[in-house]
Order: C-alpha cells, then sequence, then structure tokens
C-alpha cells in the first residue's frame, strides 16, 4: 500500500508561506506542515492551524538560518552579531561535538523550542529540522530525548533511496547517489535510535535532491513511482516571493505551491491508489492496532 504524507516545510517563516499552507490543504494535498516556532509569522501560522484541525502540524527545529527562541545573551555562540543563528552550519555542528558549552546551549534552546510550541496548544504531530541538522547524530540525540519527554509521536528520518529517486526524474544518478551513500549510515542510526524509543518513522523521504524545485510535472514524476510503505514528499510552497530573510534564488517557492493544488496532481495520486495520510494519523493507526 502507497501511503504519502505531504509536508510544507517552514511554517510560520513569512505569511506567503502561510497562506499556501492553508490553501494547499483545503484546497490541494497538503497534509502536514512543520512549525517554526520563531518565525516572523508564527502566530499567524498558529491561528491557521486551530482553523485547520484536519492539518497535522509538527516543530521544525531550527538551529541554523534563523531566530532563537532564547535571547542571544544565552546562546553567544550559536549566533551572530545580528542575533540570528549562523549559516555555518558544519562549523557550528563542529562546535556543538567538540564543545561543551555550546552543546548546552544547543540543548536550552531546542528545549526551549519545544516548550513555546507546547504553548501553541497544538498537537504535536511530529518533529523535524531546518536543513535537516537534526542529522548531525549529537543535535539528534537531543532532539530524540526532548520529543520522548514532550510526546512527539513520530520523527522524519531524511533519506532519500537513489534508485527510486532516480526512477522518477531520470536526471542526477550521480549526485542522487552521493547523497544517499553519505547519508546512510547515519539515517540508519536515526532509524534505530528512534524506533527503539518508540517513535514512527517514515520509510523514505523525497524532495532531498530536488528542494526548492517540487513543481507540479516533477511531483507527478514522484507520485508515478512511488514505492509502496510509509513516504513524504516535503516542500517549500510560498504564493508570492518576500524580502525578509528569503529563500535560496534557486528555490521556486511559488511554483512548490501551484504543484499542491493542480488538478493533474490530485488526478496522479488517484491513478496509482495513494492514499494521503500525516505523522498523525499514522500514529494514531498504530496505537489503535496495538
Amino acid at each position: 500500500m502507497k501511503r504519502l504524507i505531504v509536508t510544507a516545510d517552514d511554517f510560520g517563516r513569512c505569511l506567503p508561506i502561510n497562506e499556501a499552507v492553508e490553501d494547499g490543504h483545503r484546497n490541494g494535498i497538503l497534509t502536514a506542515a512543520s512549525l517554526m516556532v520563531t518565525g516572523d509569522a508564527a502566530d499567524d501560522a498558529v491561528r491557521r492551524a486551530q482553523r485547520l484541525p484536519g492539518l497535522s502540524v509538527g516543530l521544525h527545529i531550527t538551529l541554523v538560518d534563523g531566530e532563537p527562541v532564547l535571547p542571544p545573551a544565552q546562546v553567544p555562540d550559536l549566533v551572530e552579531a545580528d542575533g540570528r543563528f549562523t549559516h555555518r552550519l558544519v562549523a557550528l555542528g563542529a562546535r556543538i561535538f567538540l564543545d561543551r558549552n555550546v552543546r548546552r546551549q544547543a540543548e536550552a534552546e531546542l528545549r526551549a523550542q519545544f516548550e513555546r510550541y507546547k504553548a501553541t496548544g497544538l498537537p504535536l504531530g511530529h518533529v523535524d529540522a531546518h536543513h535537516h541538522y537534526h542529522l548531525h547524530p549529537t543535535v539528534f540525540d537531543l532532539v530524540l530525548d526532548l520529543a520522548v519527554e514532550f510526546s512527539a509521536p513520530a520523527i522524519r528520518v531524511p533519506w532519500e533511496p537513489p534508485l527510486a529517486s532516480w526512477r522518477a526524474r531520470r536526471e542526477g544518478v550521480g549526485r542522487r547517489l552521493a547523497n544517499a551513500l553519505f547519508h546512510l549510515r547515519r539515517t540508519q542510526r536515526m532509524r534505530r535510535k528512534a524506533q527503539q524509543a518508540g517513535l514512527l518513522v517514515n520509510d523514505r523521504v523525497f524532495g532531498v535532491n530536488d528542494s526548492g524545485a517540487m513543481d507540479a510535472d516533477r511531483l507527478c514524476d514522484y507520485l508515478a513511482a512511488l514505492p509502496d510503505g510509509l513516504n513524504e514528499i516535503y516542500c517549500h510552497p510560498a504564493t508570492r516571493t518576500w524580502n525578509d530573510y528569503p529563500m535560496p534564488p534557486s528555490y521556486n517557492c511559488v511554483d512548490e505551491y501551484l504543484a499542491l493544488v493542480h488538478p493533474k496532481v490530485r488526478q496522479q495520486l488517484q491513478r496509482h491508489g495513494i492514499i494521503l495520510t500525516s505523522f498523525a494519523l499514522e500514529a494514531a493507526a498504530r496505537e489503535k492496532a496495538a
């Protein structure tokens, strides 16, 4: 059986993303959204989610390319001079791994983000990370402990199978294979530890190799090649461009939004017998069957 979670990342980052999430859920195939609790439009995102009971919302933890919950003075090693998180992912990862003080700051900030999400009153449907930063093993261990503590039912494992990915697109086979092999051991560890902790995980995810480019044609290609099991496709939809802290120039967020509501995408789902779901629905079904 082909089951599919369709998730919008960066919910709360700005109003155009929030608008795309709401319309993508009401009139398209979007089933879930991952909330940046420190985003400029986070409050608006929460209000929209409250009137969309069928939308499963999770926490999009953020340690890079965003703002902290805690005052910058409490997390000085995580932020730049402007008080925002660094864009230097590798350098930050090395400091978190090597420096206990930096690790304590990261743990405190992650806890603050879980607490802020809890304060919204929204059910916590899943946990994932901005730029998949929970691929970092130390960060993942911190996130996993908090996910269990805050009763998150699921966590994203961002591994895209290279063969299925290539079958969908018939391009970039070397890049897709290299990315998969580079993250294979890390994602295997994530999957094992999450399952041991009782959390639900996806079997695979699509969008890693086509981030920012999931237009209607590309999305239909992935749907046609979708394997059996619990799949996730994530995207970054927006109704229009914006000026404050925009996406990378290579991202076409408007096309990703239009893909979610395009009639041919819905037709492709029906043609291939794909069942739309969410981590929250999957966790509820598992609990009912237990």
